[in-house]
């Protein structure tokens, strides 16, 4: 099954991809450091999106071309940034104002696992791991909205929705969407319920790589994005 799932799944790219698309315009909204930063490149055409980042910028834009970095204009995750009109800057401490606060429409993390009620496992000390959570545990309470960007399962091809995290936690009942390599999933009164599913992979066989049961209200579309 892993190498078939290898095969079909989409790109963390891709993933972005359809992540970008649900952003509405003028929201307020965080990436989390990583994978999640690509939603950014993928803004629809005519969207004004307000971009937060918590080391204190709102409103960059998009990458700068190789050697036209700004060192001193970089995000949480130390990537160069470009400004829109209009950006500000501002303290760290105002930064987190604004999440505890409850202004960001929001927040798009990654995962090590997301439980059927909405529990988020996306840190660890282990090895190779950040030894800290960061500000995902304001980001994922703070935030109206949460939504997570994932791979369907580990490298060692094991589920990452999980009935529960036997992981560290980030933040409890906070996720309601998670677009995943094959398959768009919301969290709705303690189950995962598809929405999208990629065309090549089963109803079955989806189920089986997932570690909580997928239950269907009416009709599920197709997970459909292009090639990047």
């Amino acid at each position: 099954m892993s190498a078939q799932l290898d095969a079909i799944k989409l790109s963390n790219a891709q993933i972005a991809w359809r992540a970008a698309q649900d952003i509405e315009d003028g929201a307020y909204v965080n990436l989390g450091i990583g994978f999640p930063e690509m939603i950014a490149k993928f803004q629809p055409e005519g969207r004004d999106v307000i971009y937060h980042t918590e080391n204190g910028v709102l409103g960059f834009g998009a990458a700068p071309a190789e050697g036209e970095e700004d060192w001193d204009l970089i995000n949480a995750g130390k990537k160069a940034v470009t400004l829109k009109p209009g950006a500000a800057f501002f303290h760290h401490a105002d930064s987190f104002a604004m999440v505890r606060g409850g202004h960001l429409d929001l927040a798009v993390l990654g995962a090590y696992q997301v439980a059927e009620n909405g529990d988020l496992a996306n840190w660890s000390t282990g090895k190779g791991g950040v030894p800290a959570v960061g500000g995902a545990m304001d980001l994922v309470h703070g935030a109206r909205r949460v939504a997570v960007v994932t791979d369907h399962v580990t490298r060692k091809g094991e589920p990452k929705l999980v009935q529960r995290c036997s992981m560290p936690l980030t933040g409890l009942a906070c996720v309601t969407r998670i677009y995943t390599s094959l398959a768009v999933v919301d969290i709705e009164n303690g189950h995962f319920v598809l929405r999208e599913k990629l065309l090549q992979i089963s109803f079955d066989d989806l189920q089986a790589v997932t570690g909580a049961e997928l239950k269907v209200e009416g009709d599920f579309a197709d997970l459909a994005v292009p090639e990047l």
